[in-house]
């Protein structure tokens, strides 16, 4: 059973759960031990409760896929994590100190402690990048540092691996992050270009030298999309003794267009380190903002200042290594049809040894009552499903990094199934068509509606009839 909370002096799966040190809105950290790890470490909790946005268990979900993939000083060490069907959680080494967010109250610093402090955050992104992970969420509160000086990137809920299926971009149609930081091609919903870190590095280097934020602290999908058009404040205006070379820096890497910042981190800690060698342009003696002109112009034609996202993966899908999102009814149904669609996944994993599969169950929601996240024993309905995917999967042979789960949430599952395929460019949907004909006949059939709209070729299974004692798949049609 899931608890979704643990408290001081609970033992879960041989940790022994000690004091609480921090409590947000999305989860809880709690000092840890166990007798065999000699070092300080920390357990990670989701808060599961009513209200929990579905984004918050996704992103949990996305934490314990990375964090054990990444390695060395710049990123916490990683020792376990618990299932969602049981006690979802991760432990890992406990950094001690204090993260970026002491600083505010003493803004704006040195622009000598600022430099020292950006070359070590560029070097900590650019070792992360190096390990295929693009942050996304580089803030003061995800930046500590060691006692030996070196600093380390926390919290990877909404980062990606470029090895593993990015869960947030697949399920969510809005950007994730936090507004101020936001790079212009996360707003416009591009989760693919490393130098988005560099960005956000950027907004952390003028508000730390200048005490002011360069975008303010926008709300709402408006006020963020006014950076794709509309030009900070140059750093020298604000502080006239403001270095050129440092808002040359800090400049560069607030370009809307990701080609025109630093290449990458390695190139950014480099000129943080060394002001002398920095290459001033005109950027480095701006005093004023682009004029109006400029700025409505650029907002009435934004294909002139379009971001160019650098591939960090080909856009081409291949014939041999489709997206392949499979639907599968929870509620209940035929054990044969169940099974008959687990044969028809198994046999495209081993036709199809490149191919990724998405198994994909929808969360029906009332058009218009407000749903209920708990069921009647208490637990998240979006966690449960999550959970009852990962069980119907046990029993295909297929690889962690070639299958992702997928709980959608809305009252018209067809439509839902159909908008997953359309966003994440699928190139076929495999589903189980509905075996009860008088629920066909009153609710109408899912798999003949995504059959008729999708954009991409449908397989519909139906289980054949038993012949001789035996039972086994068969494509149908819808």
């Amino acid at each position: 059973m899931m608890h979704g909370r643990v408290q001081a002096g609970q033992t879960v799966d041989g940790f022994l759960i000690g004091e609480l040190i921090h409590q947000g809105g999305m989860s809880t950290l709690r000092k840890v031990t166990r007798p065999d790890i000699d070092r300080p470490i920390l357990m990670k909790v989701p808060k599961i409760q009513e209200g929990m946005d579905a984004a918050a268990i996704v992103s949990f979900e996305m934490e314990q896929m990375i964090l054990p993939r990444v390695t060395g000083v710049h990123v916490p060490k990683f020792f376990a994590a618990g299932d969602f069907s049981v006690q979802p959680y991760i432990v890992m080494e406990s950094i001690g100190g204090n993260t970026l967010l002491h600083k505010l109250d003493q803004l704006p610093l040195p622009y000598e402690e600022v430099a020292a402090i950006g070359a070590k955050v560029a070097t900590a992104i650019r070792d992360l990048h190096r390990q295929h992970v693009i942050h996304f969420d580089v803030k003061p509160s995800n930046i500590m540092f060691r006692p030996t000086g070196e600093a380390v990137l926390i919290d990877f809920g909404l980062s990606r691996h470029d090895q593993l299926p990015d869960l947030m971009a697949e399920e969510f149609r809005i950007p994730y992050g936090t507004g101020p930081y936001l790079a212009p091609e996360q707003i416009l919903g591009v989760r693919k270009d490393p130098r988005s870190d560099l960005f956000a590095l950027g907004v952390l280097l003028y508000f730390f030298s200048t005490g002011i934020r360069p975008f303010g602290d926008p709300k709402g999908k408006g006020q963020l999309h006014k950076r794709l058009w509309r030009d900070p404040v140059p750093p020298r205006k604000l502080r006239a003794d403001y270095p050129p070379w440092l808002q040359e820096i800090v400049l560069r890497c607030l370009e809307v267009d990701p080609s025109r910042r630093h290449p990458s981190g390695g190139q950014l800690s480099f000129d943080l380190s060394h002001p002398d060698q920095v290459k001033l342009t005109a950027r480095s003696e701006r005093l004023r903002r682009d004029p109006w002109t400029t700025a409505i112009k650029r907002r009435f034609n934004p294909h002139t200042e379009e971001p160019v996202v650098r591939n960090a993966a080909s856009a081409m899908q291949v014939s041999t290594a489709p997206i392949v999102a499979v639907a599968v009814d929870l509620s209940g149904g035929s054990e044969a049809l169940a099974e008959a669609l687990r044969e028809t996944v198994q046999r495209g994993l081993e036709r199809l040894p490149d191919a990724r599969f998405a198994i994909v169950n929808v969360l029906k929601q009332h058009r218009i009552a407000l749903d209920q996240k708990l069921d009647e024993d208490g637990q998240n309905k979006h966690l449960m499903r999550l959970v009852e995917l990962r069980h119907w999967a046990q029993k295909l042979d297929v690889a962690a990094h070639r299958i992702s789960f997928h709980v959608l949430e809305s009252p018209d599952p067809a439509a839902a199934i159909l908008d997953y395929a359309e966003t994440n460019d699928v190139d076929q949907i495999v589903l189980g068509a509905r075996t009860n004909s008088m629920l066909r006949t009153i609710l109408g059939s899912v798999s003949a509606e995504v059959a008729a709209r999708a954009p991409c070729t449908v397989t519909v299974v139906r289980p054949r009839r038993q012949l001789a004692g035996t039972e086994t798949a068969a494509p149908g049609d819808a």
